[in-house]
C-alpha cells in the first residue's frame, strides 16, 4: 500500500466518526418533528436520541423520579401536601420550583430539536421545525405560569385571610398547644358562622346570618344550629366583662317587654363594641368575639372560632365556582324591605322573585338572594335556605372547579373570608373540611313554636336542652352543660324524618333541602 493510500485511510477515519454522530439525527423535517413532540412528551428521550447520552439519561431519570416521587407523595403523605398548600413559605419555595422546572424543560426541547434535526434542511422545513419548537414552547410556559400564578394567588389568600398566633390578637380563641393535632382532646369543634351585610346603604355591620356548626372531630359529622337575627336577651358567660354590663341579657329592661330591635342578635356585632370598646381586650375583630361568646352562652356550647363571611365576596364566589343547584321550594324575594329595624333603607318591595323549581341553577347575585330573600316570608325559611345554601356550596366545590377557577376563587376570597383560626393549625382543619365533605350534615330545629315564638325572651336553656339531645343521643359525657336545669324535655331518641322535621329534631340537610312544592316558607 503506499504512503498516499495510507494518508488517505487516516484522514477518511475522523469522518466517518462524524457520520456516526450525524446518524443519531432524523432525516427529514417532519420526523424531527415528531422525535421532539417525544421529546417534550419523555424529557431526556430526545437528548437520547441525539447523541448525548449520560445527559439524555440523568434527565430521564430526573423526570421519571419527579414523577414517582409526586406520585408517592401525592398517594400516601396527603397531610404533607396539605401542610404545603397553607404554609406561606413553602408555597413561595413551590413557586419557584414550578418556574425552574417549567425553564428546563423547555430548555430540554429547544436542546433536543437541535440534536435530532436535519443538518441539511430546507428553508420551509426548517421554518416548520422552529414554529413547532415555539408551539411546544409556548405550551409548556402558558400552564407553568398558571400552575405558578396559582400557588401565588393560594400564598397570599393565606396570608390575608388566616394570621399567625404571633401576628394576630382574639379575645376568645383558645390557645392550641398541639399544632399537629389540635383535635386530639376536643371531641367536637364548634365554629360560628357570620354572614356581614355591609353592602351600599347601609350604616355600620349587620350579622343577618349566625350559624353554629358542630362538627364531630373523628367522623366529620356535622350538625347545623341557626340562630334568630330578631333574638333578644343573648346572654354572656359569668365569667366575661360583658356579663357584668348585661347581667339579664342583651337588652334594656327600662323599655319594657317589648321588641328592641337596637338589642337584637343581628345588632350585637355593631353595637357593642360601640358602647363598650375594648371591653374584652386586644382582640382585632372585637364583634365577632362578642357574638361568639353571646352564642356560646346562649346554645350552651363552647365555640372555638369564628369565619365570618362578606356577602359580597360570597356573591363573587359562587360565580368563580359556577354557580350552585337548590332546591327552590317557593318564590323567594329579590330585594325588599320592611322599613323597620336597624340597617333599613325604608319600606319598598322587592325588585323581583326566584321562582319555584327543582335543581335550579343559581348564579352567584341569585344564590345570593336566595340566601337573604325574607320579604314577607318567615325568619325559619329563611335560615333553612341559609343552610342549604351552604350545603349546596360544599356540593359544588369539585377538583375540577377548584382547579379551573382558583385564582377567582382565591381573589374572591380574600374579601369573602374574616377568621381567627390560626395559620399554625390549617393543616388539620383542611384535613376535617375533607372529612366534612364527605359525612353527614344534619340540621338540628330549635322548636321556634315552643321556645322563641317571638324574638322577646327566647328560651334558652331548652334549646340548650335539644342541641345536648341531638349532639349526644347515645348516653355518654356531654360536651357541654346547659346554664340552667331544663323544663322540660322527652326521653325519645328523635328520629328525622324524610322531608319535614318534627320540633326538636335533627334533620338531614339532605332531606330538608328536597324539593318540597308545598313548602310556602311563611310557617303556615
Amino acid at each position: 500500500m503506499s504512503r498516499s493510500t495510507r494518508a488517505a485511510g487516516r484522514r477518511a477515519a475522523p469522518r466517518a466518526g462524524r457520520s456516526r454522530a450525524r446518524s443519531h439525527r432524523a432525516r427529514t423535517a417532519s420526523k424531527a418533528i415528531g422525535l421532539t413532540l417525544v421529546s417534550a412528551l419523555v424529557p431526556g428521550s430526545g437528548l437520547l436520541m441525539g447523541g448525548r447520552k449520560k445527559l439524555g439519561a440523568f434527565v430521564l431519570t430526573i423526570s421519571i423520579g419527579l414523577l414517582l416521587v409526586g406520585a408517592y407523595v401525592g398517594l400516601t403523605h396527603r397531610d404533607s401536601v396539605l401542610a404545603l398548600a397553607v404554609s406561606p413559605r413553602q408555597l413561595l419555595i413551590a413557586t419557584g420550583a414550578v418556574v425552574i422546572l417549567g425553564v428546563c424543560w423547555i430548555w430540554v426541547v429547544v436542546a433536543s430539536h437541535k440534536l435530532i434535526r436535519p443538518v441539511t434542511m430546507t428553508y420551509t422545513g426548517r421554518l416548520a421545525g422552529s414554529m413547532f419548537v415555539g408551539l411546544l414552547c409556548f405550551a409548556i410556559a402558558v400552564p407553568t405560569t398558571v400552575a405558578a400564578q396559582t400557588v401565588m394567588a393560594q400564598r397570599d389568600l393565606i396570608g390575608s385571610v388566616f394570621q399567625s398566633e404571633g401576628n394576630s390578637k382574639s379575645a376568645t380563641r383558645p390557645n392550641v398547644t398541639n399544632t399537629k393535632d389540635p383535635w386530639e382532646k376536643v371531641p367536637r369543634l364548634n365554629l360560628l358562622l357570620l354572614g356581614a351585610d355591609d353592602g351600599a346603604g347601609r350604616t355600620g355591620v349587620r350579622t343577618d346570618t349566625v350559624i353554629v356548626a358542630s362538627i364531630d372531630t373523628k367522623t366529620g359529622n356535622t350538625s347545623l344550629i341557626s340562630l334568630s337575627r330578631n333574638w333578644m336577651r343573648m346572654p354572656f358567660p359569668a365569667n366575661s366583662p360583658l356579663h357584668k354590663v348585661y347581667p339579664d341579657g342583651y337588652w334594656d329592661p327600662s323599655k319594657g317587654n317589648v321588641e328592641q330591635p337596637e338589642y337584637y342578635l343581628d345588632s350585637m356585632y355593631d353595637n357593642v363594641p360601640k358602647a363598650h370598646p375594648g371591653i374584652l381586650g386586644q382582640t382585632d375583630n372585637e364583634g365577632a368575639d362578642v357574638v361568639k361568646l353571646a352564642a356560646s352562652a346562649a346554645l350552651g356550647l363552647d365555640i372555638s372560632y369564628y369565619m365570618q363571611v362578606n356577602l359580597a365576596g360570597f356573591r363573587q364566589i359562587i360565580d368563580a365556582l359556577g354557580g350552585i343547584n337548590v332546591n327552590v321550594n317557593y318564590r323567594v324575594p329579590i330585594g325588599g324591605d320592611y322599613g323597620t329595624g336597624p340597617g333599613t333603607n325604608g319600606h319598598h318591595l322587592p325588585s323581583g322573585y326566584i321562582e319555584p323549581g327543582p335543581n335550579k341553577h343559581l348564579d352567584g347575585y341569585h344564590a345570593l338572594w336566595f340566601a337573604r330573600g325574607r320579604y314577607g316570608l318567615s325568619d325559619p325559611s329563611r335560615q333553612e335556605r341559609q343552610r342549604c345554601t351552604i350545603h349546596a356550596l360544599v356540593n359544588s366545590a369539585s377538583p375540577q372547579a377548584l382547579v379551573t377557577s382558583y385564582q377567582e376563587i382565591a381573589k374572591a376570597g380574600k374579601q369573602l373570608l374574616r377568621t381567627d383560626i390560626p395559620q399554625e393549625i390549617l393543616p388539620a382543619f383542611i384535613s376535617l373540611a375533607l372529612k366534612v365533605k364527605s359525612a353527614k350534615v344534619t340540621n338540628i330545629d330549635l322548636n321556634k313554636d315552643k321556645n322563641f315564638p317571638t324574638g322577646k325572651n327566647p328560651d334558652y336553656a331548652a334549646m340548650q336542652q335539644i342541641i345536648q339531645k341531638s349532639l349526644n343521643p347515645v348516653a355518654g359525657t356531654p360536651t357541654a352543660k346547659p346554664t340552667r336545669k331544663p323544663t322540660t324535655g322527652t326521653t325519645k331518641k328523635p328520629t328525622p324524618p324524610k322531608t319535614t322535621a318534627t320540633p326538636g329534631t335533627a334533620q338531614n340537610l339532605s332531606d330538608a333541602c328536597a324539593y318540597n312544592p308545598n313548602e310556602t316558607g311563611t310557617g303556615n
